[in-house]
């Protein structure tokens, strides 16, 4: 898969389009319907055959700017069969025509239906996840935040290779790094298109970044994986170490030598697979 470069706005919004219409795939055994919220998201419903009582809301990666719910889809089908678990994937407003804070708007009006439709879902309250890969892992990152001080309840955190902190992207010196699938000079674009003129300042409106929290005390457990080599290594163990020192029941898997989002475009891959196994073992324990 070759590296995205997204300084080219043209590119960016046909890449855009391409990508909120892929088709998706179903997995045996589970049901996947689709509910429509207005303004452009929507919801990926996933039941499994046999649901185990726990519900998870997922968030789709692509940088703020691309993707969709869809291409989840063999993810969020296979995690609710495995698991037994029900999964509401947000498919969700994307920067720069819809800027912060649409998409963290549209993930918490996910939570609200998740939440409001627990019963007729067969699921629990008290057993609800929210987890997201790349950008999405970051707006999931700061929708726990956002709930956290509504003071509702989320019974754990589940975070792929999340995109934290508009600092990496200020950082110049980090454009000549060479990584694979998601550069520096993307990232830039990712950030500047979600903040606009917030971006790298110190007026960065409060839950648009999860890094840029000072108090983490009081989330709920996380587990949260990186890559030794991708651009986001550095935020994302800051934000776990942080996460510790806060008291929060934090697990960090360092995987080496894959680049970002292995799991998302090379899930066969014997390294993906580990890292699967593991991440669904930790979500399936902290769900009970």
């Amino acid at each position: 898969m070759p590296a995205m470069h997204l300084e080219n706005r043209v590119v960016l919004a046909a890449v855009g389009r391409v990508s909120r219409a892929i088709p998706g795939t179903r997995v045996d055994g589970v049901i996947r319907r689709i509910v429509r919220l207005g303004d452009g998201a929507r919801l990926r419903v996933y039941t499994p055959a046999t649901p185990s009582g726990a519900g998870l809301l997922w968030i789709h990666g692509g940088g703020l700017v691309l993707g969709a719910a869809s291409m989840d889809d063999r993810f969020c089908g296979d995690t609710a069969r495995q698991l037994g678990v029900v999964i509401v994937s947000v498919d969700y407003r994307l920067a720069p025509r819809h800027p912060f804070p649409a998409a963290l708007d549209d993930a918490h009006r996910g939570w609200e239906w998740l939440t409001f439709h627990a019963g007729e879902l067969g699921i629990s309250t008290a057993r609800l996840a929210v987890g997201g890969q790349s950008a999405g892992g970051g707006l999931a990152a700061s929708l726990v935040q956002r709930l956290h001080d509504e003071g509702a309840g989320v019974a754990a955190q589940w975070l792929f290779c999340p995109m934290l902190d508009d600092r990496t992207a200020r950082d110049r010196t980090r454009d000549a790094e060479d990584h694979f699938v998601w550069s520096n000079r993307s990232n830039l674009v990712g950030w500047r298109s979600y903040l606009g003129a917030a971006f790298g300042t110190d007026d960065v409106p409060r839950y648009a970044v999860a890094a840029r929290r000072e108090d983490l005390s009081g989330l709920p457990p996380a587990w949260l994986y990186t890559s030794d080599i991708e651009l986001f290594h550095d935020e994302d163990v800051a934000y776990a170490q942080r996460l510790r020192a806060a008291g929060v029941d934090t697990t960090l898997d360092v995987i080496s030598g894959a680049p970002h989002g292995v799991e998302a475009w090379a899930a066969g891959s014997g390294i993906a697979r580990s890292l699967l196994k593991r991440a669904r073992r930790w979500l399936g324990h902290a769900l009970g």
